[in-house]
């Protein structure tokens, strides 16, 4: 199979979520080809999948439909994994392949912050953004058409904001204007919004020893992506809904999920805990998170997303997975940059709904 997918990022996430979905329709006929994975910062994820032969177990765990889900799928997407700071050139040339069709990133919400020492000249740049700025001015400059971009990052119509961010920078580093027009019309920006539940390497698992790589998941998946008229669907697969309109999917899930987690994660830890599952199942914090959710985050988005009140049941039924181990450091990663996107604005809408001051949201927030 060719390799006709590009992704930025090479963490636990996209593997066990897109890269996996890409292996199936795979197996079942749909030919949508390989995947060269980069990892933007070191080499180490690089090189053990290198060593791997860019082969990965994904261990799924949980309920699905009221049935227990424990297996093992071997995901054999990914053709090559590449470090951009040691094999840049392989990603230009990739850029260059007649075969490639398809963008996938997912560098968390703080991945679109740019980088002030970042030049047209820089091989690679450092931020995100001018990775894949040049990468698509040396796909332009080889006469390739363009190319479907999916971003997976958590940011509102995250697809049209990156476009943004790109053409801004094309701007500042004098562009033709030719490769700018190119990248706003050529180029198809999909908006996105991802939810699953992966929390990566476990402390145990038999297949550790042979396989560093091995990642956990929830059975739970939904992929929605914005279609852009006229364009080709990249996939068809269970998890995943194309969309006129990504935006409540989006709202709901960033708001009561990732909020959730957000919300209870300075608590849990202050009170010992390590995993999400606990919290949730302590006699204090379990109702608490729920006061967070049922009175305060979701009047707040009722009537903008489709019943907003039983997703916030399914998601506490997913935060009590007692079968995955869901590491509340993990939530705590860029946290002050996640909380801006998850729970700032649920508490300003509050205030401008109700006309008065959310109090477990104030508590989070410190404020």
């Amino acid at each position: 199979m060719n390799e006709t997918v590009l992704q930025f990022g090479s963490g636990k996430f996209l593997r066990a979520f897109a890269d996996l979905f890409v292996h199936h329709a795979n197996q079942q006929g749909q030919n949508i080809g390989k995947i060269v994975i980069v990892q933007s910062t070191g080499d180490d994820r690089a090189n053990e999948l290198a060593k791997l032969g860019c082969k990965y177990h994904v261990v799924l765990r949980g309920l699905e439909n009221g049935q227990v889900v424990d297996r093992v799928e071997i995901c054999e997407s990914v053709s090559r994994a590449l470090a951009a700071n040691t094999q840049w050139n392989q990603v230009l040339e990739l850029a260059r392949s007649p075969h490639l069709k398809t963008i996938l990133s997912n560098t968390t919400e703080s991945g679109y912050e740019l980088n002030a020492a970042d030049t047209a000249n820089c091989a690679p740049p450092k931020s995100f953004p001018a990775k894949l700025l040049t990468v698509l001015r040396e796909r332009f400059k080889a006469g390739q058409p363009g190319l479907m971009i999916i971003p997976c990052e958590l940011r509102e119509n995250n697809a049209e904001l990156l476009r943004s961010i790109l053409v801004k920078i094309a701007y500042e580093w004098k562009l033709d204007a030719a490769f700018i027009a190119w990248i706003e019309k050529s180029c198809c920006w999909h908006n996105t919004l991802v939810d699953r539940i992966v929390t990566g390497t476990p402390d145990q698992h038999p297949l550790l020893a042979q396989d560093p790589m091995l990642t956990v998941c929830e059975p739970y998946a939904l992929f929605a992506i914005q279609e852009v008229p006229g364009v080709k669907r990249w996939i068809e697969h269970p998890a995943v809904i194309w969309t006129n309109d990504v935006l409540p999917f989006f709202l709901r899930k960033v708001r009561i999920l990732n909020g959730g987690h957000s919300g209870i994660v300075h608590k849990a830890i202050a009170k010992g805990y390590t995993t999400v599952r606990d919290s949730v199942n302590d006699k204090e914090l379990g109702p608490w998170l729920e006061k967070l959710l049922f009175n305060e985050i979701v009047p707040i988005i009722e009537g903008r997303c489709d019943d907003p009140k039983g997703f916030a049941v399914q998601v506490i039924e997913r935060f009590k997975n007692p079968f995955i181990d869901h590491k509340l450091t993990n939530t705590l990663m860029n946290h002050e940059n996640k909380i801006k996107v998850r729970l700032i604005p649920s508490q300003e809408e509050y205030v401008k709904k109700f006309g008065t001051r959310p109090t477990i949201l104030d508590e989070v927030l410190g404020r």
